[in-house]
């Protein structure tokens, strides 16, 4: 790599079309894991004006169609939206959910001697750094964090005249791999009628300035809010949202490799999102380790097969050779479906919390929400290594 750079990442709000649907289809996902820890499921949501739109396959106790829009509306509702072209109280819901496919059942159950298999083929990567104290690449963590702080603020009625619907981009500068400023700051923000573009950067300053590490604000002109000068008509009224569209905001903001595999709506037997969990979970513990100061790891599956089929350390020359590291974890993690759903207490109603402002880099919780964050593994892998 270079040693002086420039680089992006960006995230979104919770009034985000994509994540309003991110988040209805994990509020489903945990009401379905509140009745059977064991539910299989796979929730698709899509939204527009005043409509959504629910459907995929489950195989899960059953939640009445009442209740079902129940949780729809009440997730609508503490996000923000009582507008005109999507509002919680009347917008108009369509459930298409169906029973999960019995071929695809067939390969994930255990039976006899077959322990449980992968619920899908595919490739999942975890990464971590130690350019925040949270192993998180810098650029993606503070551009969650001025949202955050934007939305906490709205919702206290401090902003009341923006709304829920915004995108944030955050450029820092590297010097020698190092970063040490942000270059470039740009937030979209939905706002009330009259608001002029002015005003609104007024309005969020102080949240970007007190997101960002003291002395690191960009310079005034690369201080951009609202582009176009006006948003008004936000949310799913104004764009389309999809369940599963901002994988790279759910991860690392392109500063490391994607599967490809989104995480909402999935319960935990979906490698999709448990593999990526912990590989999330490894690569954290070698850097908090001090075994890499970066560290990427994929692991790949076949559908109905619980072995993964392989698992690649790379500590970027930063470390211990990744080689000896995917040794170490082979040796004392079980990579099966079933194994990392154990270690790390997955089977549990704790992901509706996921769905916005990222899956990584978050503060493990008392009930067991965020546990792949935990640095537990650190000091074995120390030892062992």
């Amino acid at each position: 790599m270079p040693k002086n750079y420039l680089f992006t990442s960006e995230s979104v709000s919770e009034g985000h079309p994509d994540k309003v649907c991110d988040q209805i289809s994990d509020s489903l996902v945990d009401a379905y894991l509140s009745k059977d820890p064991y539910s299989r499921l796979a929730i698709e949501t899509f939204a527009t004006t005043n409509r959504v739109i629910i459907g995929g396959e489950i195989r899960a106790p059953e939640i009445s169609k009442n209740n079902v829009e129940e949780i729809i509306r009440q997730t609508i509702k503490n996000i923000g939206y009582e507008q005109q072209g999507f509002h919680w109280q009347n917008l108009e819901i369509t459930n298409l959910i169906h029973e999960q496919s019995a071929d695809i059942a067939i390969g994930v159950d255990s039976s006899g001697s077959k322990d449980e298999g992968a619920g899908d083929q595919g490739i999942m990567f975890g990464y971590a750094c130690n350019e925040t104290a949270e192993l998180m690449p810098a650029p993606i963590f503070y551009a969650h964090r001025i949202l955050q702080n934007i939305m906490n603020a709205i919702h206290l009625g401090e902003l009341k005249d923006l709304g829920p619907d915004a995108k944030s981009q955050v450029t820092l500068f590297y010097e020698n791999g190092v970063p040490v400023r942000a270059e470039t700051i740009l937030v979209s923000i939905q706002h009330r009628e009259g608001i002029s573009q002015k005003q609104v950067r007024e309005l969020i300053r102080p949240f970007v300035e007190a997101s960002l590490p003291k002395g690191w604000m960009c310079k005034e002109e690369k201080f951009l809010v609202n582009p176009t000068g006006k948003f008004v008509i936000g949310g799913p009224d104004g764009d389309a949202g999809l369940t599963g569209r901002k994988i790279i905001v759910d991860t690392y903001g392109g500063a490391s490799p994607h599967g490809g595999g989104a995480f909402s709506g999935k319960d935990p037997t979906k490698v999709d999102r448990s593999a990526a969990y912990m590989a999330r979970y490894l690569a954290k513990n070698v850097v908090s380790a001090g075994l890499a100061t970066r560290c990427t790891i994929q692991i790949s599956y076949a559908i109905g097969i619980a072995k993964p089929l392989s698992l690649y350390v790379n500590n970027h020359h930063t470390g211990v050779e990744g080689e000896k590291i995917a040794k170490i974890i082979n040796e004392i993690v079980d990579l099966t479906p079933r194994g990392i759903r154990t270690h790390l207490g997955l089977n549990k109603p704790i992901y509706k919390r996921t769905a916005t402002y990222g899956h990584f880099g978050r503060t493990p919780e008392a009930d067991g929400g965020f546990s792949w964050e935990k640095t537990d593994l650190a000091q074995k892998l120390k030892d062992l290594a």
